[in-house]
């Protein structure tokens, strides 16, 4: 809570509400049946398209809500894209929150309790709520009901307030009041002056209950208007545009449904602030005479002009920053030097200025990461054109006022940077000085520059999960030298627990986890403000001692089986009834120069969305009220680069795949070099889960899915490596020099998609002809993209084959270093790239899972099979390991 509050930049966060049995009729029907699995897909849909914390409810009259809270909240937080975000734990039941309190790691939040049955009962839960770590919701609600007005809502909470603080001494920054949102428009007067009470009541609950959050029920207020989604979508919207800026933190509400305040309709929105306001007397009756003429259908209205190059230089400047317009900026910067004495003056005042007005936008959720990105764009060709022109007059640029310096780095051994040079842009956006190191960075290297340059702060990146044991040792050096230099965290693999229970342990100095490039601004602007860090720092390292003492508890009580007992429990097949198809083609086949126009229509569009922080399914995310606007301009540029791409030749595609007779020795999987299996070319080591299943009885390792040799089956199983980086450095650095981060973050990102719908074709290859065990399969490419086909391709690094180091053995088969110019670092990431690479098992019962934590009692197992030490073993397997190394 805290980490996401403090930040300037994060004015609202969005509540997912469909893991909730009384909002969503199919998460109720889900859970009532008990089918917990698909009901975890909503929880993980709901995180994927924008939800910053999860509302979980199991009120449900049918149910054993306790029972399902408990068995929830456990299957989420072994899902690493889903307990991410904090959970909302939402009950009328004391008993239900509770349970979920001491089954959660992280810090929770309850909703909710209230002063209904008086202070001795609300003090008794509250004083719970914090043993457990967690912030709270409170009701406006005293013993004499719901509160109304808005001067009883704030009594209610100010009364509240006191109590929490004075009697127990609860965390200010942990209360969350909801001050009861409820419907206008409903034909009766007493309605009239809710939606203004409750944001008058908001008002005042910031000013005068300081640190305190507002929360809320978002659809309440348009209730009256059930079944006209448009004009409910409209009323959310600009509810939401005036409640923030009372002071709004929080609300309850789909995100994905919301226009853009400017762009409804203004007799629309005027009719609809005279209700929310109650204006006019016959306001709500205008409203609903008008809202049959807004049920469906779109009043936003897009031009296209140039009538802005009428206005001042400066104001051009703006408007170009803003609307990432290049075309021009060069004519308007250099009208501007020919009038100015110093050139440096061009770039403190008008390019800062549009840049600023670009921080405060985005900072609001008015601006958009791929519109951040044109931005800086025009920013930096700005910068280029006038550099000669000041060093010319013997200025020096770098003594211009910036709001901090920030060393940015992608660790030793990892190779990948996308998500770095986005908060790179965003950082230099709102006015901080970026040293991009780049790429494979030696931990004494950035703290060399680190120190040269006088740093305020530096970020490590990391996607490859050995980059997290980089990131420890990187902490614990800063420590031994003493120094106390913020460290920021970020990347794929990251994580807050695991900043908190690894990183944050290692130095005393400050550890920010930022989990995206919309945080990192807000992150260091109060890391560097005299007024805010102290508070900033001991706040964040308080909120993750909490999180490591709940992680701790949570490894001593969950039950894990011994990995003898998991074998036991090994995945039940009946091979006495399977015969394994034969490949059709053993050993190797190379592809030296794939087609690219023949993965095009493969491409999985949602990734390539997410890594511009543009969260929703595809293609709807290109009508999203919200960010379909830039969606479609982003996915438009795509397209055109996709034909350069193409044309240009400015990319080379390779792959090898390889198929071998193989056999499954426990959980060893031995590779032959023929189908006599007297020649053992490779032993691939898998690893088995450990957790007591009590939600099914299995403990799956890869290897079950291939035949034990001791049945004398034949079995087989494949491999690949792809890639479609071949030439991506040299048009990267082509860009880089033309101050294009644009360009260099899209091509970056359409060769991590080409990448992977070549692997996805090298699969179809391999099922449909060289295995051939499907020949006459015929999936669309979104039934391809949801695998609908027999089979899987784990990697080694993802959760079902964790151990990175396993890669190695996979490219010594395929020779995979000189079939497709794919090596490997020394933490076993793959350069270029834009590389896939992984395993094919055949059976139709092989799915993918994850290998969760393990024990101390595997790991010594696994040192064993693999010849090496346990520390060795420990080392990249640290993300795994439920107990201390």
């Amino acid at each position: 809570m805290n980490e996401i509050n403090n930040s300037s930049i994060a004015s609202f966060i969005n509540i997912g509400e469909r893991t909730n049995v009384t909002g969503s009729a199919r998460f109720k029907k889900l859970i009532l049946n008990g089918d917990f699995e698909s009901a975890i897909n909503i929880a993980r849909q709901q995180v994927e398209n924008g939800a910053q914390i999860l509302d979980i409810n199991m009120d449900e009259g049918l149910l054993d809500s306790k029972n399902a809270m408990i068995k929830f909240i456990r299957l989420i937080g072994a899902e690493p894209d889903i307990s991410r975000v904090p959970i909302m734990l939402d009950s009328s039941k004391w008993s239900v929150l509770e349970a979920g309190l001491k089954n959660l790691a992280g810090k929770p939040i309850v909703n909710s309790i209230s002063l209904k049955e008086g202070e001795d009962i609300f003090l008794e839960q509250a004083r719970k709520i914090k043993s457990y770590g967690a912030a709270v919701v409170v009701m406006a609600f005293d013993e004499d009901g719901q509160a109304e007005t808005a001067q009883r809502k704030f009594e209610i909470c100010q009364r509240a307030y006191t109590l929490l603080t004075k009697n127990i001494d609860f965390p200010v920054e942990d209360i969350i009041f909801d001050p009861n949102i409820f419907a206008i428009a409903t034909g009766l007067e007493e309605h009239n002056d809710y939606g203004n009470a409750f944001i008058e009541a908001t008002r005042l609950i910031k000013k005068h209950l300081p640190h305190a959050h507002v929360s809320g029920g978002i659809s309440n207020i348009s209730f009256s208007f059930r079944g006209n989604n448009f004009v409910r979508e409209s009323m959310h919207s600009i509810f939401l545009f005036h409640a923030i800026r009372a002071g709004l933190d929080m609300g309850i509400v789909n995100a994905g449904a919301l226009p853009i305040y400017e762009d409804i309709d203004a007799d629309l929105r005027d009719a609809i602030e005279d209700v929310l306001f109650n204006r006019k007397n016959n306001a709500a009756d205008k409203l609903i005479a008008m809202a049959a003429d807004y049920s469906q259908g779109s009043n936003v209205i897009n031009q296209v002009d140039l009538n802005w190059r009428d206005n001042s230089e400066s104001s051009r400047i703006t408007h170009a920053m803003v609307n990432g317009i290049d075309e021009f900026i060069i004519e308007d910067v250099e009208s501007l030097r020919k009038s100015s004495e110093n050139p440096l003056e061009i770039i403190e005042g008008p390019l800062m200025d549009g840049m600023n007005v670009v921080g405060e936008l985005f900072g609001s959720g008015k601006m958009f990461l791929p519109q951040v990105v044109k931005s800086a764009r025009v920013m930096k060709k700005a910068v280029a054109h006038l550099i000669p022109f000041i060093e010319e007059t013997q200025s020096d640029s770098n003594n211009s006022s910036t709001n901090g310096k920030i060393v940015l780095a992608t660790v030793k051994g990892d190779v990948h940077d996308i998500g770095k040079n986005i908060v790179g842009v965003v950082m230099q956006c709102n006015n901080y000085e970026v040293i991009d190191l780049g790429v494979m960075v030696p931990g004494q290297k950035i703290l060399d520059t680190a120190l040269e340059e006088g740093a305020d702060i530096i970020g490590l990146s990391g996607l490859i999960t050995p980059s997290l044991e980089e990131m420890v040792g990187f902490a614990n050096e800063l420590e031994r030298q003493e120094l106390d230099i913020p460290l920021l965290i970020g990347g794929a693999t990251t994580s807050r627990v695991h900043t908190a229970v690894r990183i944050d342990p290692a130095y005393q100095g400050p550890v920010i986890y930022v989990q995206d490039a919309s945080r990192a601004v807000g992150v260091a602007s109060q890391l560097l403000s005299e007024q805010n860090k102290t508070t900033f720092v001991k706040e964040t390292s308080s909120l993750y001692k909490d999180i490591k003492e709940q992680y701790e508890n949570r490894m001593e009580t969950v039950d894990r089986y011994s990995i003898l007992q998991a074998r036991e429990l090994r995945k039940s097949i009946n091979w006495s009834n399977y015969n394994p198809p034969k490949p059709k083609k053993y050993g190797i086949t190379n592809f030296s120069n794939f087609p690219l126009n023949e993965l095009i229509n493969r491409i999985d569009w949602k990734p390539f969305f997410q890594t511009w922080e543009l969260s929703g399914s595809f293609p709807e995310i290109l009508d999203d009220p919200i960010v379909g606007h830039t969606a479609r301009d982003l996915f438009d540029d795509a397209k055109e680069m996709l034909d350069q791409i193409l044309s240009e030749k400015w990319l080379i595609a390779k792959a090898v795949v390889g198929i071998w007779p193989a056999n499954s020795v426990e959980d060893d999987i031995e590779i032959f070099s023929n189908d006599e299996r007297s020649d053992t070319l490779a032993i691939m080591h898998t690893l088995r889960q450990q957790t007591n299943m009590k939600r099914k009885r299995e403990n799956i390792a890869l290897a079950d899915f291939i035949a034990p040799k001791k049945l004398n089956i034949p079995d087989y199983i494949g491999g690949f490596a792809v890639t479609a980086g071949i030439g991506l450095d040299t048009i990267v650095k082509a860009f880089e020099k033309d101050h294009d981060d644009y360009k260099s973050i899209m091509i970056k990102a359409l060769a991590d998609r080409l990448a992977e719908a070549l692997a996805e074709k090298m699969h179809e290859i391999v099922r449909q002809d060289l295995w051939g065990y499907a020949p006459e399969e015929a999936f669309k490419n979104t039934e391809l993209i949801a695998e609908k086909y027999q089979g899987i391709r784990p990697a080694p690094g993802y959760p079902a084959c964790p151990d990175h180091t396993e890669k190695q053995t996979l490219f010594d088969l395929l020779d995979a270093r000189n079939a497709t110019g794919i090596s490997l670092t020394e933490n076993y990431a793959m350069t270029p790239g834009a590389s896939v690479s992984g395993w094919y098992f055949s059976h139709p019962d092989a799915h993918y899972f994850g290998i969760g934590k393990i024990l101390r009692d595997q790991v010594e197992d696994y040192a064993a099979r693999k010849k090496l030490t346990v520390a060795e073993i420990e080392k990249w397997l640290a993300p795994n390991l439920e107990y201390k190394n």
